[in-house]
């Protein structure tokens, strides 16, 4: 079934890039999720202007090949915008973890799931995705439709290191005051993630996704794998 195709709330298919072309992921809140606020596209396009007059001195001298993302989660399997570039690279000062519980999404009132974020502290192995310059504000709006609409996440630019030498990238961090935001233990996570389901999909295929792409990319992260390990035991004696 065609995207175009489904029903105003369903995206079961997944996010796609037409989906975010017709904003589609504010559709489909607006039956599923009508209470949840959402920014207007108008705020998410001001959002990326001002990220964009914010760009580090390093990242000015780019902007002629584009804007590099930090890709730590879904972007890595599912970026939605034409990738021209990437490289593997690592992030010092944030590591990845589920630190936002949500009822929408890959969750939902009755089984809320959880989303991987960036949060202070250590580092973090992901891939550096270069969007062309051409476009981009289009290109980008795609990206802030994903990940800004809920307000889960901030854009900041952070410098990371790559086989190429360091970069000036986007990466989208926790939210701290978002009331999303938690901090649970081990036996909390599992069993959200292991249980968690939206009209997206469940939040264990999002771990696992990541799971296998880093691994695919040579990125080995040991916790993730033994979150992944654990979900699914839970899963198979539930």
């Amino acid at each position: 079934m065609r995207d175009a195709d489904r029903a105003p709330g369903d995206l079961a298919g997944g996010i796609t890039r037409e989906v975010l072309e017709r904003d589609g992921i504010r559709t489909a809140f607006g039956v599923r999720h009508p209470d949840v606020a959402l920014a207007s596209d108008a705020a998410l396009r001001n959002s990326i202007r001002h990220t964009l007059a914010k760009r580090p001195d390093d990242a000015h001298a780019q902007a002629t090949a584009g804007v590099w993302l930090f890709g730590y989660g879904s972007l890595l399997w599912n970026p939605c915008v034409a990738v021209a570039e990437s490289r593997m690279a690592r992030l010092y000062g944030f590591h990845r973890d589920f630190r936002l519980k949500l009822a929408y999404g890959r969750g939902s009132p009755e089984a809320p799931g959880l989303m991987l974020g960036l949060v202070p502290g250590g580092s973090c192995n992901g891939m550096t995705l270069r969007v062309s310059a051409s476009d981009i504000e289009h290109e980008l709006l795609m990206v802030w439709r994903r990940e800004m609409l809920t307000g889960v996440y901030t854009p900041r630019w952070l410098t990371v290191r790559t086989s190429a030498g360091p970069v000036a990238a986007i990466a989208f961090v926790v939210n701290a005051a978002h009331p999303g935001h938690c901090r649970l233990d081990d036996t909390q996570v599992v069993h959200l993630l292991a249980t968690g389901h939206g009209m997206i999909g469940s939040s264990a295929d999002y771990l696992a996704n990541t799971v296998a792409h880093l691994e695919a990319e040579g990125i080995h992260d040991g916790r993730l794998q033994t979150l992944h390990e654990r979900v699914q035991r839970s899963r198979l004696s539930s």
